[in-house]
């Protein structure tokens, strides 16, 4: 009897082990939405399978790739220390850095399930690849506004900078787009987003004004544009920081202004409706 009792109470007490370990593994691997908003710049949305706690998490990476590539790039913009020729001195690192570095982080974010920040991250690293290479001879992208096919010649011309401006334009209008969705995540990002619209824009009417042959307006704009480039790296470098404190665990941490809860999810508000009835 004695070793039947024995043997009852322990597997009462691992019963009771066990709960105490369920019960913490629900409150501790969770990630809150505001806490997963500010880690991954994505929307808390459910997901297949449990890959964001097999792998780490990629969106600093892609930050820091960003980072590297855009602010030495606002500062050459603007001519700090006598800096500028578009950045040729850091081809390298526009396409490296701010291309390579991101679509891999995009990647990741593709492979962890998080739609937005991955479609943000191949957006933008796409953008520094295009940036660097154009600047290439070999790539030629001039070759078609050239009577003779001479790339640099062609890349001088009104139409080749005419051309370049509806790009900007584009881009512009896509990340509105994604300024729009960004009031799902987190106030730096959307600011960082609503400063880049304002950049690409100017940056459009900057090849514009060259087009109509308007130096002295598209170099003002330049600069403009330059100063904007420079203001939006600001809250990204807020958000980078803040994810790599908490990357290591770090005894605080730095707000980013969630916005989770100012406009509710449809899915969110399909279970608050459900709940109701």
């Amino acid at each position: 009897m004695s070793d039947d009792n024995a043997s009852d109470k322990q597997e009462i007490s691992t019963v009771e082990m066990l709960r105490r370990y369920q019960t913490a593994e629900s409150v501790l691997l969770p990630i809150p939405r505001d806490a997963f908003e500010k880690m991954y710049l994505n929307p808390k949305m459910p997901t297949a399978g449990d890959l964001r706690r097999t792998f780490g998490n990629p969106t600093p990476i892609s930050l820091m790739g960003f980072l590297l590539a855009a602010t030495p790039a606002a500062m050459l913009t603007m001519g700090w220390r006598g800096s500028g020729g578009n950045g040729g001195a850091i081809l390298p690192v526009f396409i490296f850095f701010g291309g390579m570095v991101q679509i891999l982080g995009g990647i990741g974010e593709w492979i962890i399930g998080n739609t937005f920040s991955c479609a943000l991250f191949f957006t933008y690293g796409t953008f520094w690849i295009v940036q660097g290479t154009t600047q290439m001879p070999f790539f030629g992208v001039g070759t078609n506004y050239s009577p003779t096919g001479n790339t640099l010649q062609g890349a001088q011309t009104p139409e080749f900078d005419a051309t370049i401006g509806l790009y900007y334009v584009i881009l512009a209008v896509l990340t509105f787009v994604y300024l729009i969705c960004s009031i799902r995540t987190n106030v730096c990002l959307f600011l960082a987003l609503f400063l880049l619209v304002i950049t690409f824009s100017l940056t459009a009417a900057v090849y514009f004004q060259m087009a109509l042959e308007n130096a002295a307006a598209a170099a003002k704009l330049l600069k403009a544009a330059g100063a904007f480039n420079f203001a939006l790296c600001i809250p990204i470098w807020h958000i980078f920081i803040a994810q790599i404190l908490e990357a290591v665990d770090f005894p605080f941490a730095l707000p980013v202004g969630d916005l989770s809860t100012v406009i509710p999810g449809r899915s969110q508000k399909l279970r608050k409706r459900d709940a109701a009835t």
